[in-house]
């Protein structure tokens, strides 16, 4: 997974390079697939949560795709109550650690 974790850091530099500030990173390290994607049978997860200008997105997305290492990506605005309940859950896991 080191190539995972340099995929990461290459795609959290492009987020700071771009003004945008990261909140909160998770590693959710190596899970199966529901099914085969390009024939591979498990990926690694990793969720990035960051504040940036809409554009911002466009820009990431672009770069997911030119990507080889990344198979399939989520990006999604988060409403005020979505930004609540990641700060709650982050509280929940801090404390639990």
């Amino acid at each position: 997974t080191d190539q995972a974790k340099e995929t990461v850091a290459k795609f959290t530099e492009l987020l700071k390079g771009e003004g945008a500030e990261i909140v909160s990173t998770e590693d959710w390290g190596v899970k199966k697939l529901a099914y085969p994607i390009q024939k591979k049978t498990s990926g690694y997860y990793e969720l990035i949560e960051f504040k940036g200008e809409g554009n911002l997105v466009d820009k990431l997305e672009v770069n997911f795709r030119r990507n080889e290492s990344v198979i399939r990506f989520l990006t999604f605005k988060m409403d005020k109550y979505a930004v609540e309940y990641a700060i709650k859950r982050r509280t929940l896991r801090a404390n639990n650690n």
